[in-house]
């Protein structure tokens, strides 16, 4: 709710602190006596584009401030928080200063902000009749958002978007998984290639260092095989280390008796040389049994060797590495099996949550086309107290392509008018004239009412072009509208100023030989003879007084 509008050196204004309550508040005056200043100023204030013909003459810049009030939930506070600025707490300041070259600069709750974010701001807290005629109810973007507003939906618009994102983000899935899939068949190919030559070839842990040792050891074999030969010749034969000590023993056995025990300590050394060199002997002739190979193994080793370093060169690592390589290989083989599995399965989550954004969708255009139904009605049954009993109100709901379908659903909403017996439908904006446009949207927010964030809603003569029964229906409906929302109108009718919850009167005074605009909020007294003067002009009557305490009782009933 607008609490109250401060405005400094605009036009005719050069200085005025305007207090506002809820309900239906009306603003008269004679004509040009500033009563459009009054919005152009609150214009300002939420994001109209500023002139420097605004600036009062002499003053070098010319200031106005809006205070609102509004709940915690309101969407004004998740524009805040999303421009960085305070958001929590209940009143809103957004305050203009527009110098004389024109340059102006806005600001939040005394925080610099664009003009961009005061006018989103602003849309968001006014909504303003028969100025921004494009905002709004007049916006055709806005229609789809109005409707389900009015609408009572078994699926939430939020539920309806979150299934449109799943279905979306299930596709996307999909789409990847098939486009990997169809990239890795060259991969699969390739990948078999080399995991069968790495099979074939059975590369085991340390297989290198094994066959590296065995190659050195054949590459000497026929040295070390020399060597073992006149090493054995050494200890075996007739002439040998094993004969030797064979003889040696015997001897030694026969002069044991003889020595009483002297010679026992050498004779068993003898014995364990003789067994060691026994020992020795096997040993080397063990060695040699090995040495004693396939003429041909030394080409076979190499040739395993030679295959395992190819192998490894070709896939750029250690020949170490190679088991592990075929390992890997292999499971990368089972993932990209498992990849048509897989897209597959996301074909499936894919049509399952097309099939929840149908249902979705569906429910949410019965909804769409019950509210629609309520809505032309009730708009039929206020357009002709309004003198628009010849116009038609209809909202068009039709079915998009499933290329067209979103987060929204399956259809576009917009509205339309006919004002005239056999004339076409139309949008609003282009078919009715202003009076008639100001009349569409009080009915249009009488039946909407209730469904909007807007908090505060402002007619600029309304009232235009009409009198009598049909004044007196817009005034009744302007109080209807002010039990729910706080109404501003500015009216000439006194059918309507008679319906106000409270009164303003603007007029121009001369001050300091200077002409200037002040606004009054009016007493009982002052109330009934500002009526009176709408009724009768200038010369105001005994009649025109009675007839505007008939008014004011009226409106009161």
């Amino acid at each position: 709710m607008l609490l109250g509008l401060n405005i400094r050196d605009i036009v005719l204004i050069d200085r005025l602190d305007l207090a506002l309550r809820p309900g239906l508040c009306v603003l008269t005056g004679e004509t040009g006596a500033g009563k459009s200043i009054l919005l152009d100023a609150l214009g300002l204030a939420l994001g109209k584009r500023a002139e420097s013909g605004l600036v009062r003459t002499g003053a070098q810049q010319a200031t106005v401030s809006a205070e609102f009030s509004v709940g915690r939930n309101h969407p004004a506070h998740a524009i805040l928080r999303e421009a960085g600025l305070d958001g929590d707490g209940e009143a809103i300041v957004l305050r203009r200063l527009v110098g004389s070259d024109g340059r102006s600069r806005a600001f939040v709750n005394d925080e610099p902000a664009s003009v961009g974010l005061l006018r989103e701001l602003g849309e968001s807290l006014v909504e303003i009749q028969g100025q921004f005629e494009q905002r709004g109810l007049l916006d055709p973007a806005n229609h789809r958002m109005i409707l389900d507003a009015f609408a009572e939906h078994s699926v939430t618009p939020n539920a309806l978007a979150k299934a449109w994102h799943d279905w979306r983000e299930a596709g996307q899935r999909e789409a990847d998984a098939a486009r990997l899939l169809a990239a890795s068949r060259d991969e699969e190919d390739l990948l078999r290639h080399h995991l069968a030559e790495l099979d074939s070839l059975a590369p085991q842990e340390d297989e290198e260092d094994r066959l590296a040792a065995r190659r050195t050891m054949l590459q000497n074999a026929e040295r070390l095989a020399e060597t073992l030969t006149e090493a054995i010749g050494e200890i075996d034969g007739n002439a040998g280390a094993q004969a030797a000590l064979a003889r040696a023993a015997r001897r030694l056995e026969r002069a044991r008796e003889r020595a009483h025990g002297l010679l026992d300590s050498a004779f068993a050394a003898t014995e364990r040389a003789a067994a060691e060199t026994a020992e020795a002997l096997a040993a080397l002739e063990g060695v040699a049994r090995q040495l004693d190979t396939d003429p041909r193994e030394l080409e076979k080793v190499e040739e395993r060797l030679f295959a395992l370093r190819a192998a490894a060169r070709k896939h750029q690592l250690a020949v170490a590495n190679l088991p592990g390589l075929r390992e890997q290989m292999a499971a990368r083989l089972v993932e990209l099996e498992a990849g048509a599995d897989n897209v597959e399965h996301l074909v499936r989550a894919t049509a399952e949550a097309r099939g929840r954004f149908i249902s979705a969708a569906d429910a949410v255009s019965r909804g769409r086309a019950h509210a629609a139904a309520r809505l032309d009605a009730g708009l039929a049954a206020e357009l002709k107290p309004l003198r628009l009993d010849e116009a038609r109100f209809r909202t068009v709901v039709s079915p998009l392509a499933e290329p067209d379908w979103g987060e929204h659903g399956c259809e576009r909403v917009h509205f339309e008018v006919s004002t005239n017996p056999g004339a076409g439908f139309g949008p609003l904006a282009r078919i009715a004239s202003g009076g008639e446009l100001s009349r569409f949207m009080l009915a249009l927010k009488l039946v909407l009412a209730g469904t909007s964030s807007v908090p505060t809603l402002i007619f600029d003569e309304v009232d235009s072009g009409i009198g009598g029964a049909v004044a007196a229906a817009v005034g009744e409906r302007l109080q209807r509208l002010g039990t729910n929302l706080q109404v501003l109108v500015v009216t000439h009718s006194p059918q309507v100023a008679a319906r106000g919850a409270y009164h303003l009167r603007v007029a121009k005074s001369l001050a300091a030989r200077e002409t200037v605009t002040r606004v009054e909020e009016l007493d009982e007294d002052t109330r009934q003879e500002e009526i009176a003067r709408m009724l009768s002009g200038r010369n105001i009557t005994a009649e025109a007084r009675a007839a505007a305490a008939s008014l004011i009782a009226g409106g009161r009933a």
